[in-house]
């Protein structure tokens, strides 16, 4: 059953980086960023606990340290990285924080964009629950949108220009948001 994404219509993001509506879980995996006011790339991801499997709580316990490895297999593998993303919109379009976006969340890892390394310093990262293959929902481009365009009002540095995936800060290493990621969808939704 999708996600009542009504109220993300008029999101908004205090100065502290909190994101009015979305439900907060915090996550410890994060820390301060070099420089406060630096904060210039917004990073998009897509994530899926198990792989290509929706739903359940296991995105929730990774970026909080809790995911058990007696769980899945897969689980053996990931359960002691610390990581995380500031934002998860799930396949209904429920908005999850995990981290106040004037802090440094850990979702970018060996990075690049335009020259500059180390994205996480200056980027905001947002995961998808999805598959780098399969389409997203509606309700997730509709939320990704109001959302990007709350972050824009916050932290005018970020520009259309600066709105990158995971694979193009990461070549190689990374390949999300993957083919099933509508770039053209996303950015009408958000210049409209």
């Amino acid at each position: 059953m999708p996600h009542d994404t009504r109220a993300y219509r008029q999101l908004t993001v205090s100065p502290q980086g909190h994101i009015a509506c979305a439900r907060q879980v915090a996550s410890p995996f994060f820390d301060s960023r070099p420089q406060l006011n630096d904060i210039n790339l917004l990073v998009i991801h897509s994530i899926s606990l198990p792989p290509a499997q929706f739903g359940g709580p296991y995105i929730d316990q990774l970026f909080t340290g809790q995911l058990n490895p007696n769980e899945h297999e897969y689980f053996e593998m990931i359960h002691q990285f610390k990581v995380s993303a500031h934002c998860l919109i799930r396949r209904d379009g429920e908005l999850v924080q995990y981290v106040p976006l004037n802090q440094r969340a850990w979702h970018a890892g060996v990075s690049e964009f335009k020259g500059r390394t180390r994205c996480n310093d200056f980027s905001i990262g947002i995961e998808l629950e999805g598959t780098d293959d399969s389409p997203f929902e509606a309700e997730q481009y509709q939320v990704l949108a109001q959302l990007t365009k709350a972050i824009m009002r916050q932290y005018p540095d970020i520009s259309l220009e600066r709105i990158t995936g995971h694979s193009d800060i990461a070549p190689g290493r990374k390949t999300d948001p993957g083919t099933g990621f509508d770039w053209s969808h996303f950015l009408a939704l958000v210049e409209g």
